[in-house]
């Protein structure tokens, strides 16, 4: 057994022990006051039995050639040598190159991958692509797909909303009243995207409330505020039409800051009109907003008035824009904190995403991180992320997205490598039909998850825990060394051997490699970065051998405080340089579903709509307590949680009691998209006619071959609509669903998300 030095993960640092090749206990890095629980997946990562072994193909496509094919998630499969993938692989991408141009390759590759600054699936994906000669790529992500193009163009930036986000400091210092819609859920605090190596929420809201502050949580669900707070609980999916009645208070009581809404934004007047109901003959008031959401009027009034009367920070996390017409909760959001006049004074104003990530609250970084040089993608055709099924199913067919009149693409294959879409996408039925219709599909990945399962070309990636590597988050003040802590599993190899063997026998091997070993990259990429730097910081040799080095921060910020201190110097980067409340660009595109300024769109998936008379319980599919999307959903923690090995739902006593249900039932979870079996948690922590079942277990159809079949393992996305969010953004909607729930009442079927498919000899 031996102990290894201090490595990271996203969800923290820490040590490890290890024996027989494989993690067997891991402790927190010293000082992490609250570390996360995820650690606890770690021991058995190494040797899992989901682990890919060798280097695999699809029969079907190893004997018939690249083409469409329905057996994709059924096939078996043939292992092959090294050598033999990178002679089939790169034969293929050549002949699709060829024939059809590189247009024809996604390089979808979307998901958390590795913490590693160097052995980041994604940058060593891309930068073989482009060095390929390009790929259709995808723009955005799941988690802020509406955020990341409304914002920008309301405030000019969405980055800075959380790299420059109000730190919890000033928060705990300054704030009175932070009100939060969508709460802020402490499980989602223990990750970063780089790693993360103190979790100070926690902390930070205790202190708030020591010192007097009140937090407001405004969520279908009590636990996203943990500890004292006053509780409102919406129907989900009314967020902005609860702000819409607050901010009809502001307006209409003479306590909107309108010195702050003249110097500091344009377009209120153009707002204010909707608000009152000028244009529309709808006054958006507390009691409009009550009967659409289901609180009480007189509790908005009062909340409204305690706002203006105090240093108040209004707060959206992440999951609220995960909705039609998410592009709405942000904008709305922005602009109710506007009337307020506090945006840029320390502890009031806007944030958002706290609760959502390790980031938000959190100082940044001085200097950038060490990376990957990727290079320029000669293709320019992309898509929204998330609709990569559209995209497959409608090769040549013209669609709007943000201002653009874009056509999709003919793609004959999808390379993928570090992600799960069967975690990330909605309505795995249509997702697994546009999957068969490519010609091949390649997938990078340590484990068989359903991806890899539905690919023709099946490539075994290490883990991070496999290879050298360092890593960071923009947020975080420790670079920290990643020492290999095992072999590599079996015939598993790091991407960047797999792509330097690809680039040599397609032609450009000494342009990707650029002759340097792993190794030799993480001292390049090191020393690069030094010389970069306004700051000293020791050789390479010297900060692996100590295992970490601590970066200059920016403690104290505020968001927009520059902004508000000198508009002209630190105008922002929209067309007026101010916060647009009402966008003229936006007003200019014609959306039906997405106007010049913030309004209440009916949602298709909730309970005042059509389809709750069929499926009456408004399902929430956020994000999992026991694991980060659904990485390592075989772990102890995430298996620890599991009812009868099924992903748990929870639901309310007077909805459980109505379907004769009881703690530990194994339940039927569907709608006219599809179903799943989730195993039953009774609980008064959520509002009455909704239920919580997370994102992230493992896919797991009954019948492999049936796209339409009965997921046994509780993955939500087989009901969940791929809509987009709406002609602007084409964001991701997977956050809300309505379904029904029945008690199974049958033999229970094995679980098998977590086993090989059937590997066969030639």
């Amino acid at each position: 057994m031996a102990h290894s030095p201090t490595s990271l993960a996203h969800w923290g640092a820490f040590t490890a022990e290890v024996a027989a090749g494989d993690i067997s206990t891991v402790t927190p890095i010293a000082g992490d006051a609250d570390p996360s629980p995820l650690l606890g997946n770690l021991p058995g990562a190494i040797r899992h039995r989901s682990r890919i072994a060798a280097p695999a193909v699809r029969r079907g496509w190893l004997r018939d050639g690249p083409g469409p094919s329905d057996a994709r998630g059924a096939d078996e499969f043939i292992e092959v040598s090294w050598d033999e993938l990178t002679e089939l692989l790169a034969g293929e991408l050549r002949r699709i190159v060829d024939t059809y141009g590189n247009e024809a390759i996604y390089g979808g590759s979307y998901g958390w991958a590795s913490a590693g600054r160097f052995h980041h699936a994604q940058s060593q994906v891309h930068r073989f692509l482009k060095m390929l000669g390009g790929y259709t790529f995808s723009r955005h992500s799941y988690s802020l797909g509406a955020t990341g193009v409304i914002m920008p163009r309301v405030v000019g930036t969405h980055d800075d909303l959380f790299k420059r986000s109000t730190d919890w400091n000033v928060i705990v210092e300054h704030t009175d009243l932070l009100v939060c819609f969508g709460g802020i859920a402490l499980k989602n605090t223990g990750i970063n995207h780089g790693g993360t190596t103190g979790h100070p929420a926690r902390s930070a809201l205790r202190s708030l409330r020591d010192r007097g502050g009140r937090i407001v949580s405004f969520s279908p669900l009590r636990d996203d505020v943990e500890g004292d707070c006053e509780w409102h609980a919406p129907i989900p999916g009314t967020d902005v039409a609860v702000m819409l009645g607050l901010a009809y208070v502001l307006a209409t009581e003479g306590l909107a800051d309108r010195a702050f809404l003249q110097k500091y934004c344009t377009g209120y007047d153009r707002f204010e009109r909707y608000l009152l109901g000028h244009d529309d003959g709808v006054a958006k008031t507390p009691q409009w907003a009550a009967r659409i959401s289901g609180l009480e009027a007189d509790d908005l009034v009062t909340l409204a008035r305690r706002m203006a009367g105090s240093r108040t920070l209004v707060t959206v996390s992440w999951s609220l824009q995960r909705i039609r017409h998410g592009e709405q909760a942000p904008w709305m959001g922005l602009t109710l904190a506007a009337m307020l006049g506090q945006i840029g004074l320390p502890g009031g104003g806007f944030g958002h995403g706290y609760g959502s990530m390790n980031e938000p609250g959190l100082p940044p970084l001085r200097c950038r991180l060490p990376a990957l040089p990727q290079g320029l993608n000669p293709v320019q055709t992309f898509i929204p992320v998330a609709a990569i099924t559209d995209m497959l199913l409608n090769p040549g067919e013209p669609f709007e997205y943000n201002g653009l009149s874009l056509t999709y693409p003919d793609i004959k294959c999808v390379y993928w490598a570090g992600g799960n879409p069967f975690h990330h996408h909605q309505n795995i039925p249509r997702l697994r039909r546009a999957l068969a219709r490519v010609d091949t599909i390649v997938v990078h990945d340590p484990y068989w998850t359903a991806m890899a399962k539905h690919a023709d070309i099946v490539v075994p990636s290490t883990t991070s825990f496999e290879r050298e590597d360092y890593s960071g988050s923009r947020n975080d003040p420790l670079l920290v060394a990643m020492r290999a802590l095992a072999q590599p599993y079996e015939n598993s190899r790091d991407d960047y051997t797999t792509f330097s063997a690809l680039a040599t026998a397609l032609g450009f091997g000494d342009q990707f490699t650029e002759g340097r070993t792993a190794r030799e990259w993480l001292v390049h990429m090191y020393e690069k970065w030094a010389a970069g730097l306004d700051f000293d910081v020791p050789p390479f040799e010297e900060f692996w051998a100590a295992g970490q080095l601590e970066l200059p921060t920016e403690p104290g910020l505020t968001l927009l405080g520059d902004f508000r201190a000198d508009p002209r110097t630190h105008r922002l980067g929209t067309p007026s340089g101010v916060i647009e409340i009402f966008s003229a660009d936006i007003d200019a595109f014609g959306y039906d579903d997405c106007a010049g300024h913030p309004a209440w769109y009916e949602p298709t998936e909730w309970l005042g709509g059509p389809r709750a008379t069929r499926y009456p319980l408004h399902l929430v599919a956020n994000q999992p307590a026991t694991r980060l999307h659904s990485q390592l959903d075989g772990g102890a923690t995430s298996q620890g949680s599991k009812i009868q090995g099924r992903e748990p739902i929870r639901m309310h006593p007077v909805d459980a009691a109505a379907r004769g249900l009881v703690d530990g039932d194994v339940v039927r979870v569907f709608n006219d998209r599809g179903a799943c079996l989730a195993g039953v948690v009774v609980d008064d922590r959520l509002r009455q006619d909704v239920v919580q079942l997370s994102t992230g277990a493992w896919y797991d159809p009954a019948d492999p071959a049936d796209p339409d079949s009965l997921c046994v393992h509780g993955n939500p996305n087989v009901l969940t609509d791929d809509a987009g969010t709406s002609s602007l953004a084409r964001g991701c909607t997977g956050a809300h669903v309505l379904v029904q729930v029945e008690k199974f009442a049958r033999p229970l079927p094995p679980v098998r998300a977590h086993e090989p498919p059937r590997i066969v000899a030639r």
